[in-house]
């Protein structure tokens, strides 16, 4: 079972996969989400005018303090030494939305998905609680994973990158 399944041990118990053989290379992480507003609540995060404050920059605060937290946040996740983090926004006025984007980047010898995808997460999950007093029904959609680079299985890019953007370097 374990020769398949890399947090498995023969047993079939859980374990923390050993990385230490395995070389540092650089990589890149960027995962994305999406949180739908009404339009009033939207006009309000734009002015940073909601009774919290800017909602805007506690979430960015917010998603990067997630990413360095992400092994204490997800049971087999390694430590990792970030040498980047970021969030970043994007009002989607016609759809009433704000896409979240997160990037991580780490020369380690494991991945840094899961940081990228904390951080998103973990903004967007901010963006709500700034926003809950003045609209409940916020949405919180479209949690992916955009894009990825090193390592052994190579580069990823996901059908929803945007075919004019240039991949992070």
């Amino acid at each position: 079972m374990s020769a398949d399944l890399s947090h498995i041990d023969d047993q079939g118990r859980a374990r923390m996969v050993d990385v230490g053989g395995k070389q540092s290379t650089r990589r890149i992480a960027v995962a994305a989400a999406r949180v739908v507003l009404s339009p009033a609540t939207l006009s309000l995060l734009q002015a940073a005018a909601l009774p919290k404050g800017d909602a805007l920059a506690t979430a960015k605060i917010a998603g990067i303090m997630a990413a360095k937290r992400t092994f204490e946040l997800i049971p087999l996740c390694h430590p990792l030494p970030l040498s980047y983090v970021d969030v970043r926004f994007e009002i989607l006025e016609d759809a009433s939305t704000v896409l979240v984007e997160a990037e991580a980047r780490t020369d380690a010898p494991t991945g840094v998905e899961m940081e990228a995808f904390a951080a998103a997460s973990v903004a967007a999950l901010t963006l709500y609680d700034m926003c809950k007093a003045v609209q409940k029904d916020i949405e919180i959609t479209g949690v992916r994973l955009m894009f990825k680079s090193g390592g052994k299985s190579g580069t990823f890019v996901s059908p929803h990158w945007p075919t004019d953007r240039p991949h992070p370097a």
